[in-house]
């Protein structure tokens, strides 16, 4: 087992050494997204003549997405693009789309301020203008309004079915605009086709997952151009769990968690693997007694399990409750208490974590690159299991395959409309497939280069200087006048400088008069009482009187003409600042200003969308973008036959 990059043919030949006949499982929310793509296992798979079966299921047992806050109306939906303010924190994975180049690239705040961008000027002067400029580009996701989401497999899907057909509807549409000539008349063909798939299948009484699961044979083979052995499933059916069940491997987790007598092990080792940020919780979050798996309940819901000495607690909604009169020994004995209890139906679902562990061990995962982020905590948490219990588990391996979509594209002949955001990047409006395949790549370095100069980019003169260099037109006028009004405001600086070191030559001489009051203070004082007070002072005593008090009124005189003097400068200074004159070449430089940030924030979006989103889009691409641009089915193979896969441990 190794993760150097393989072949797809070389990858599946080193998995049949460690994991023979064990079937392949592909696992998604949607079928909207990039999970159709693994067709191309499959028909490899069946291809190179081995027997294994693959499996596609419905990961239908998470919650349904919906929005951090904000008003709830019961049982509706509603489709969302997703940026950095008004739907941050945004997750949607149930009912994701994007356009042809689309992908959830949100650009965020930071990354605007690192691309130089004055964030907090540019909102003051235009409130709300971040809500467009940090979206994802041709990416929208629906989310449920209801107070308390619920699971994927319990939504009704006539609740559901207007906004997902109009989200894919529009995902489509703009999809067909970007193809030009004789390829968007086909495209439209296989648009047609699409829609009358997603209509034909939606059934009254079916829920989501259900839909989903009807569909899941169909996008498979429209996707790869060719019919495509499998088995339709979701996670409600695999992880099934009542007293026939849970006998099975992949239960084998749960009943490490069940038993009374390695409970406490199992927990520690969970606990310790999600330590140093993972972003998971640890389980003494869901309460005491909590253990990483969930149970779905037919009509009531999913909730985590807790478990006590003689009792426990579903974490439900409305929490339900076992009680037994001595601590469980197993699996079989949590087993045969809920189905006692709900019946038969109950799903035993995973967290994230644990939820990996259970299936691979009658399973291998196939995962795009960059699916499932988890893997490495739940390949930690079995090692520490492992380790502490001091036994094997035996892990199936992940099947990871990396895709390069765009370049796959050099064996089509498809003309492309390239979509706003990548038309500057480009340099073109059209471009053929085979020229968008030889320069992708090379356009998206440049891109990540033109952020980096961006954000060094701090003064405004040297923002406008760069416009002017990169685009000229209006720009280079506009570095002339920013010049100048810099030249008139240099001036204005100029004099208001001259006024201040004046007035500051006056601070001194202001300083000094005052010492001097003082000190003429003091001599008219002490010759009062040496010569003066209660004495018979000589005309001469009279007469040096008389000039003391001369000399200080002298002092007090200039004091006032240096004060007045002050304020005469304070006076021009505010004039200067406050004319009519000078506060128009102030305006005129924030709106130059602001037209630069205007223009700066336009090509980080595009640089942004395009250096960023296209590595993501062509790692997962929406698998009906391949029909859609390739109805012969080139372009899927040409991907599938490029990829590169790899085989990584989970124990």
């Amino acid at each position: 087992m190794t993760e150097e990059t393989l072949s797809l043919p070389e990858a599946l030949e080193a998995l049949e050494k460690v994991a023979p006949g064990v079937p392949l499982l592909a696992l998604g929310q949607t079928i909207f997204w990039d999970e159709p793509m693994k067709a191309g296992v499959a028909l490899a798979s069946r291809r190179l003549g081995y027997k294994r079966r693959f499996v596609a299921g419905v990961h239908d047992t998470d919650y349904f997405a919906k929005l951090p806050s904000g008003k709830h109306r019961a049982g509706a939906y509603k489709a969302l693009p997703h940026n950095d303010t008004t739907t941050r924190g945004l997750w949607s994975a149930a009912g994701e789309f994007s356009t042809l180049f689309g992908s959830e690239t949100v650009i965020t705040r930071d990354a605007l301020a690192s691309s130089g961008l004055r964030v907090d000027r540019l909102k003051e002067a235009r409130p709300g203008i971040l809500d467009d400029a940090t979206e994802a580009w041709g990416w929208k996701g629906i989310v449920s309004l209801d107070e308390y989401a619920p699971i994927t497999a319990h939504v009704p899907l006539p609740q559901i079915f207007p906004e997902l057909f109009s989200t894919f509807d529009w995902a489509l549409k703009s999809s067909v605009e970007d193809l030009t000539g004789e390829c968007q008349t086909m495209a439209e063909d296989v648009a047609s086709e699409l829609r009358a798939q997603i209509c034909d299948a939606n059934e009254p009484h079916l829920t989501v997952s259900g839909y989903y699961k009807e569909l899941l044979p169909k996008f498979y083979s429209l996707c790869a151009n060719a019919d495509v052995p499998l088995e339709a499933t979701t996670t409600t059916e695999l992880l099934k769990f009542n007293s026939a069940t849970c006998r099975l491997p992949r239960f084998e987790l749960v009943d490490l968690f069940a038993n009374q007598e390695t409970r406490a092990t199992a927990s520690r080792a969970y606990d310790e693997a999600l330590r140093g940020g993972s972003g998971q919780y640890e389980l003494a979050r869901f309460g005491t007694g909590a253990i990483p798996f969930d149970l779905v309940i037919p009509g009531v819901g999913r909730g985590t399990i807790r478990l006590g000495t003689r009792g426990a607690v579903i974490m439900t909604r409305v929490p339900q409750f076992l009680s037994y009169k001595k601590p469980l020994t197993g699996v079989a004995d949590l087993a045969k208490l809920i189905e006692e209890k709900f019946g038969p139906d109950c799903t035993l679902v995973g967290k994230a974590v644990s939820l990996i562990g259970m299936l691979a061990r009658e399973f291998v995962f196939v995962f795009h690159e960059g699916a499932s982020s988890y893997v490495k905590l739940s390949r930690k948490f079995h090692q520490l299991l492992a380790q502490n219990l001091g036994r094997e588990l035996k892990m199936n391996p992940v099947f990871r395959v990396r895709y390069d979509s765009w370049t796959a594209l050099a064996v089509t002949c498809s003309w492309i409309r390239l979509p706003e955001p990548f038309q500057r990047a480009f340099g073109t409006e059209e471009i053929c497939s085979p020229s968008l395949s030889n320069r992708w790549v090379e356009v998206a370095g440049e891109q990540d280069d033109l952020l980096r100069k961006l954000g060094k980019l701090r003064r405004p003169i040297d923002l406008i200087r760069f416009l002017d260099e990169s685009l000229g037109g209006s720009w280079h006028r506009l570095a002339e006048e920013y010049q100048a009004l810099q030249s008139k405001l240099q001036a204005l600086t100029t004099t208001l400088s001259t006024i201040r070191t004046q007035r500051l030559a006056l601070y001194d001489e202001r300083r000094r008069l005052r010492r001097a009051r003082v000190e003429a203070e003091r001599l008219k004082g002490e010759h009062f009482r040496a010569k003066i007070f209660e004495k018979d002072p000589t005309p001469e005593d009279l007469a040096e009187r008389h000039r003391l008090e001369l000399e200080l009124e002298k002092v007090i005189h200039a004091a006032t003409q240096l004060q007045a003097k002050a304020l005469e400068f304070r006076h021009q200074q505010q004039e200067l600042v406050s004319s009519d004159a000078v506060l128009r070449v102030h305006e005129r430089r924030k709106q130059v200003e602001l037209e630069a940030e205007l223009k700066r924030l336009r090509i980080i979006r595009g640089a942004y969308t395009t250096a960023k989103g296209l590595v993501l889009s062509s790692r997962r691409p929406s698998a009906w973008w391949f029909p859609l641009v390739s109805p012969d089915g080139l372009w899927f193979r040409e991907t599938v036959d490029q990829a590169r896969c790899y085989l990584e441990p989970l124990d």
